[in-house]
């Protein structure tokens, strides 16, 4: 079973920064894809940034410019930068992770961190 496990969340005033970190468990896995998402309150769970195996990025316009998204596939680690940050970026933050391969089993899943709170105060 592949856990993900967040760190990096808290409060920050507007135009600070915050870095958030996940980091996946377990060996003799591959992750094709790791992502962050966010959800405030009353609303839907949305993309923040998404990076591939392969280093290729993907961001949502509202961040574009301000936050960063990295990994270390040796680490099954992927971070967020987020710089310049804005009241409208309090949310609870997310890692995904997607098409996890175990070698051992030869199958594949997605999976989910538990979560943490960015807050954001003007």
């Amino acid at each position: 079973q592949v856990q993900l496990v967040e760190s990096g969340g808290g409060l920050v005033q507007a135009g600070g920064s915050l870095r958030l970190s996940c980091a996946a468990s377990g060996s003799g896995i591959i992750i094709q894809v790791m992502g962050w998402y966010r959800q405030a309150p009353g609303t839907q769970r949305e993309l923040v940034a998404s990076i591939s195996r392969g280093g290729s990025t993907n961001y949502a316009d509202s961040v574009k410019g301000r936050f960063t998204i990295s990994r270390d596939n040796a680490k099954n680690t992927v971070y967020l930068q987020m710089d310049n940050l804005r009241p409208e970026d309090t949310a609870v933050y997310y890692c995904a992770a997607f098409r996890v391969l175990t070698l051992f089993s030869g199958r594949a899943a997605d999976y989910w961190g538990q979560g943490t709170q960015v807050t954001v105060s003007s």
